[in-house]
């Protein structure tokens, strides 16, 4: 991996920083770095404040939408809550459809089936409004592209307020109201709401007309989230205070549906890591294995027994899903070996059967291995469907804009996205997707990068040092957790390979003089138990480790050498 040390602050700033703070030199650093520089700034990082979510009527047509709703409300119109089958869209049609029935009896959910209906708004969605006499529908996580089906729906009587943050097109859609941060005639404060972040807001601007302030929606906070944790939009502004109080409710008192999911995984307390790989892929499941509604009913459920009922068959879910994960992944890695793609600048790999709802995964799970942007297809009716992920600091949207004379649709943002095309165009898509690429990336992307907040001596690391570190928590895109770099560390001899494959790492290291040990554990690094004979360089980032009641500080090594 190429380890890049990010740029050293101004050492005034630093020093200034540090001296308010009363912290070291390192601390200050990196703070610094994410553009923390005053003692007011710092404070509102490490404590987060309510105060800082932003009035919700400082978003474009908002307004317009609170008063389509009231006059829903008013003339006891039908309201049907639409989202997309994920994470983020799944958790903002619990919170929307939770909050509004607590307002108006009429309300019902509607998520789209993956593999009739794709991705967004459809026409069979608009017709079910239809035939069940629904005349307004608020889409959430979608329907910023979705410029003929709001055409059509207008044409049946139906009204659309749309909730989105994906990026818009040249036109928006003639709806109500479009709450899209995203839109360029928008100045809302902060632009990288989740989908269920633009439906917090949607709630926030509703209860503020009913007397209710911001702790009133606290409790709607575990959603929020658990949405910003699955959907990895910037951990910075007001998605940060949203993530900060919504673990707060995640650890003390989650929703039924996420109690029974925790419940479950024995788990005391949760990290934002934690609900991305255990709370997330059990939402996921539900869309990917079955349907996106069994993920609904879970969060809606106000009865716990009910929920841990749910849990359990989505437990189940999940297990299929990573059987499934596995061994499309398995066959896609032979067919790149067999094609003789393993010098490509992409990876576009194609099988009929491929379950629709695992190939986002898949093609996450091939990057591990062939790191470059990558596609992976199925058969979708007559259609082929793709999901695309890519590199750090390559757009992948981007690159398929350019292939679009032979694409039908497509979506997403610049490091996933999802299209639709026909059969016929396959080669041709995938030859010119290769071109893009291969004329455009920077070779250095194709080699995985470390950030490096800041190269220590090991003896830095003391519990203080540690406890400030865990406080820069939540983290995530433009917040990640800090890592460092220490120069001639040894083993203390009781180096081993562990795991059942014997693919992970496990040292005991210390540098120079100082005998002072630290447990490290290194997943995936199991092969480099040979560099570790002598001094070696290492690149970790900090946790707790917690073995026979016993807590210690660990190093997490991402690589070394």
């Amino acid at each position: 991996m190429r380890w890049t040390l990010k740029q050293n602050p101004e050492k005034e700033k630093v020093e200034k920083l540090a001296k308010d703070l009363q912290v070291n030199k390192t601390i200050a650093t990196i703070l610094c770095q994410r553009n923390i520089e005053t003692f007011d700034q710092a404070k509102s990082f490490f404590r987060p404040s309510l105060e800082d979510i932003h009035d919700p009527f400082l978003m474009k047509d908002m307004d317009l939408a609170v008063e389509r709703i009231e006059k829903a409300i008013a003339n006891n119109e039908n309201i049907l809550i639409y989202g997309d089958y994920d994470v983020d869209g799944t958790t903002a049609v619990s919170l929307v459809a939770s909050y509004l029935k607590t307002i108006h009896p009429n309300i019902a959910t509607y998520i789209p089936d993956r593999y009739a209906e794709g991705y967004g708004v459809s026409y069979i969605g608009i017709d079910f409004a239809h035939d069940n006499d629904f005349s307004l529908i608020i889409a959430l996580d979608c329907g910023i592209k979705a410029i003929e089906k709001v055409a059509y729906a207008s044409e049946k009587n139906i009204d659309f307020i749309i909730c989105d943050h994906h990026k818009p097109g040249d036109k928006i859609p003639e709806a109500v109201a479009v709450l899209n941060a995203k839109r360029d005639d928008c100045t809302y404060p902060f632009d990288e709401l989740c989908g269920c972040g633009v439906g917090f807001k949607l709630i926030q601007a509703l209860g503020s007309k009913r007397n209710q302030n911001i702790e009133d929606f606290i409790p709607y906070l575990d959603l929020v989230a658990t949405a910003i944790a699955a959907d990895i939009v910037p951990m910075n502004g007001e998605n940060r205070v949203l993530a900060y109080y919504g673990l707060q409710v995640i650890n003390e008192n989650p929703r039924n549906g996420i109690k029974a999911i925790i419940h479950q995984t024995k788990k005391t307390t949760l990290t934002i890591t934690d609900v991305v790989f255990i709370i997330a892929p059990r939402i996921n499941a539900a869309g990917r294995m079955k349907h996106g509604n069994y993920a609904v009913e879970l969060l809606t459920e106000m009865d716990f027994d009910s929920a841990v009922e749910f849990a359990a068959a989505i437990e189940i879910f999940n297990a299929d899903r990573k059987d499934l994960d596995k061994k499309i992944t398995d066959q896609a890695l032979i067919q790149i070996i067999d094609n003789e793609e393993e010098n490509c600048f992409t990876s576009v790999v194609y099988q009929e059967d491929w379950h629709k709802g695992v190939i986002g995964i898949v093609a996450s799970r091939l990057i591990e291995t062939y790191y470059r942007p990558t596609l992976v297809f199925t058969k979708s009716g007559d259609k082929l469907a793709a999901s695309a992920r890519s590199v750090k600091g390559f757009d992948v949207y981007n690159a398929l804009h350019e292939c679009e004379e032979f694409i039908e649709q497509f979506g997403g943002h610049k490091y996933a996205a999802g299209l639709t095309l026909l059969p016929e165009n396959y080669q041709n898509f995938k030859n010119k997707f290769e071109e893009v690429v291969k004329n455009t990336i920077n070779k250095e992307l194709l080699t995985p990068e470390i950030s490096v907040d800041a190269t220590i001596e090991l003896s830095e690391i003391t519990p203080k040092f540690f406890r400030i570190i865990e406080q820069m928590a939540p983290f995530g895109p433009m917040n990640m957790k800090p890592t460092f770099v220490s120069t001639c560390v040894r083993d203390n001899g009781y180096g081993k390979q562990v795991g059942a494959d014997k693919s992970h790492l496990k040292l005991n290291v210390f540098q120079g003089d100082n005998k002072q040990t630290f447990g490290a554990i290194g997943f995936g690094l199991g092969n480099k138990i040979e560099h570790v004979k002598n001094d070696f360089d290492i690149v970790y980032a900090l946790d707790e480790n917690e073995w026979n009641g016993h807590k210690s500080i660990q190093l997490v090594l991402k690589d070394l050498k």
